[in-house]
């Protein structure tokens, strides 16, 4: 599992993270463990890392 912290989060149920090595899209299907309404810019996640069609993406997204 990667970490980052939530860098932004839209109120149209995605978001961006921070990661060590390049910064990752996640949408509100990949949030696992709280729902997506209960994230907050700032906090520090768990993720896996993936590979989208515009880009890295994170999946199985949860508060570390």
């Amino acid at each position: 599992m990667a970490t980052g912290t939530i860098k932004k989060i839209s109120d149209k149920g995605f978001g961006f993270i921070k990661g060590e090595t390049s910064e990752f899209f996640f949408h509100r299907s990949a949030v696992e463990d709280v729902e997506f309404d209960e994230l907050r810019e700032g906090q520090a996640v768990e993720f896996e890392e993936g590979e989208g069609p515009k880009g890295p993406r994170a999946e199985h997204v949860r508060p570390a």
